[in-house]
């Protein structure tokens, strides 16, 4: 870029040289040709390189040049161009009524011949509006490509934070189905296999059949973390979504590992309520039962699901507390966290609180009629 820029102006100079050899000929054949022309026109191109660093100066400076000699002229014009395409308009004015008023002076004591005074003013004014005007519209595009460069790198930046957001919006997504889907089934084979390393001494159909419910739970984790997988792809999962019609399966899952559950419906026509509201009380009770398992176990679940269509749907879980002795669990407790996001998201809230005896889960979801 810098060569380019010296090549740039190298060419510049060159160009404006033979513009002011091109006038002092033409001020010599006229027979007006004087020395101080050549002095002025070979100052005003030594000159121009100051346009790079310091354009208003040195532009009043060829200004005043341009009032003693015509060789000033292609200076002059080189300069208040640079003056118009680097600075504001009111400032490329005060520059161009200069050049103005130096040639107009100019030709009060060196006439051109030939030409009368306001046909002079004409083309001094004309010259100068074109000049003006050529590097205003240079600036004003340059201005109009920095300007639309800027929106697109904003713009890139923007995209770029979108895409942050989404991973970081999908990773979260991830993380609360393999919450949902996983803790549950961990959470009954923690359970038989506890069974089998505290019992070996059960009966052998007793070990068969806490080995074939291993081996059915771990199965059924498998498929539901496919479909999770599924469901993230955007895809239609090989196997049913897990909904409020199979939460009478989740709760029999939970009797045969030895915690008594204890459900009551008194839903109003519950065959109006959503898909998408029935797979979110699936998990909330799916959450519930698992919680209770961990921290409470063998103590009994109270489930109570009541509602009518046009109202909401409200969802009950409670179960004592472990016993005081008992020694504690470790968690993390971003399974509570994400359930009730699961729920802020399906419109609903969810609160959970644990009083001196018990812990309680309270959910509200809405149903529209």
């Amino acid at each position: 870029m810098p060569i380019f820029y010296d090549r740039r102006i190298a060419f510049v100079l060159a160009v404006v040289a033979v513009c002011v050899a091109a006038t002092a000929w033409g001020e010599y054949a006229s027979g007006t040709l004087v020395v101080t022309d050549l002095v002025l026109g070979a100052v005003g191109c030594a000159l121009l390189p100051l346009l790079r660093t310091r354009p208003v100066a040195a532009a009043y400076v060829l200004a005043a040049l341009a009032l003693f000699a015509p060789t000033a002229t292609p200076p002059l014009s080189v300069g208040l161009m640079t003056v118009a395409n680097r600075r504001p308009l009111v400032v490329t004015a005060g520059v161009a009524a200069a050049g103005l008023a130096a040639h107009t002076l100019r030709w009060l004591w060196r006439p051109m011949p030939g030409l009368n005074f306001a046909w002079w003013v004409v083309l001094v004014v004309l010259g100068h509006a074109v000049l003006v005007a050529s590097g205003q519209l240079a600036r004003a595009r340059r201005q109009l490509i920095c300007s639309l460069q800027e929106r697109a790198e904003r713009a890139e930046a923007e995209q770029g934070r979108r895409v942050a957001e989404a991973r970081a919006a999908e990773r979260t997504n991830i993380a609360r189905e393999m919450h949902d889907v996983l803790a549950h089934r961990l959470s009954l084979l923690a359970t038989y296999a506890g069974a089998l390393e505290y019992r070996p001494d059960a009966a052998p159909e007793r070990l068969s059949q806490a080995a074939g419910v291993i081996r059915d739970t771990t199965h059924q984790a498998l498929n539901e973390l496919r479909d999770v997988i599924t469901l993230l792809r955007d895809d239609e999962p090989d196997h049913p979504v897990p909904s409020l019609a199979d939460l009478t399966a989740l709760v029999e899952e939970s009797r045969a590992t030895g915690t008594p559950v204890e459900v009551t419906d008194t839903r109003a026509d519950p065959g109006t309520l959503p898909g998408s509201t029935g797979r979110t009380v699936y998990r909330v009770v799916q959450e519930a039962l698992t919680n209770a398992r961990k921290h409470a176990p063998g103590r009994p679940v109270r489930i109570a699901l009541e509602g009518s269509p046009g109202t909401r749907l409200e969802i009950e879980v409670r179960n004592p507390l472990a016993d005081a002795g008992a020694p504690p669990v470790p968690g993390s407790g971003t399974g509570l966290v994400g359930l009730t996001e699961r729920v802020r998201l399906a419109g609903g809230q969810l609160d959970h609180r644990a009083t001196a005896s018990e812990f309680r889960l309270h959910a509200k979801l809405p149903w529209p009629a």
